[in-house]
């Protein structure tokens, strides 16, 4: 778990992607430090987690694992930025716990289910994370997933290229339980117009599993929010282009912890 510590500074949660973990979040805490305390949690299932799980992970299942943590921490005000799956546990908390939840940021992120040819095609390739782990075929698989392919063209991008790649053939294939959790997530977008917190909604034009039509319907539904839809990003936006997600986020999340300004008579 990535926590910066500074219990004085408001607290910004973090939620991470599936097959990611905590450390898609390192530049965005190291750019904001001194201004937010960044706690950023292995979810369950995954990362150090993983040996936790033997059965499917639900949503909801994180999201009370999430608010447990928030609990324990003590905290009563927070920020969410939710990358992916990240972001659809992040919808759950801030449209059931609206009182916690002051500003909200949603990466690469969705409220509905995977569509049925969707789902079919990533629970063939959760069966073959349970059998075989993650082989090399599979490794290519889900950097054409969480990445743009501009980015995976750009020969610079060593981070993605090799910190990333490297990573995924680090996965366990008990990670499947988690993987589960999120092709087979029921849809919760009824749920979108009782989130009251300032949304940011983040679409990487290149992102091919979860189209801008997602992006839009949250936009549509969400009462106070903002659309920012980024070229040469695909589904990982913080990852792909940190120089501008990352000033755009703190940015947008400086509203979080301030008194509200007084209305004039």
């Amino acid at each position: 778990m990535l926590d910066t510590g500074e219990p004085h500074l408001f607290p910004v949660l973090c939620l991470h992607s599936l097959f990611l973990d905590p450390r898609a979040f390192d530049g965005l805490a190291e750019a904001g430090r001194g201004r937010f305390r960044f706690v950023a949690p292995d979810l369950p299932g995954q990362a150090g987690r993983v040996g936790e799980a033997d059965s499917t992970i639900t949503m909801d299942e994180v999201a009370e694992d999430v608010l447990g943590l928030a609990g324990d921490l003590g905290l009563t005000r927070i920020a969410l930025v939710g990358q992916s799956m990240g972001g659809d546990v992040a919808v759950r908390i801030a449209a059931r716990v609206p009182g916690l939840v002051e500003r909200l940021v949603l990466m690469g992120s969705s409220a509905c289910a995977e569509s049925p040819d969707n789902a079919a095609a990533f629970g063939a390739m959760a069966d073959s994370v349970a059998a075989q782990g993650f082989e090399d075929q599979t490794v290519d698989e889900l950097m054409g997933i969480l990445f743009a392919r501009s980015v995976l063209d750009d020969p610079a991008r060593h981070d993605v290229h090799v910190v990333w790649r490297t990573r995924l053939t680090e996965l366990e294939p008990r990670l499947v339980h988690a993987a589960r959790g999120v092709v087979e997530r029921p849809d919760v977008t009824s749920l979108l117009p009782l989130i009251s917190a300032p949304t940011l909604i983040v679409s990487g034009v290149e992102d091919l599993v979860r189209p801008a039509a997602w992006s839009d319907e949250m936009f549509d539904a969400i009462p106070d929010a903002e659309l920012w839809r980024i070229k040469g990003a695909g589904h990982s936006p913080l990852i792909e282009a940190p120089d501008r997600v990352i000033a755009r986020v703190l940015d947008f999340l400086l509203g979080a912890g301030r008194p509200a300004t007084p209305v004039e008579a």
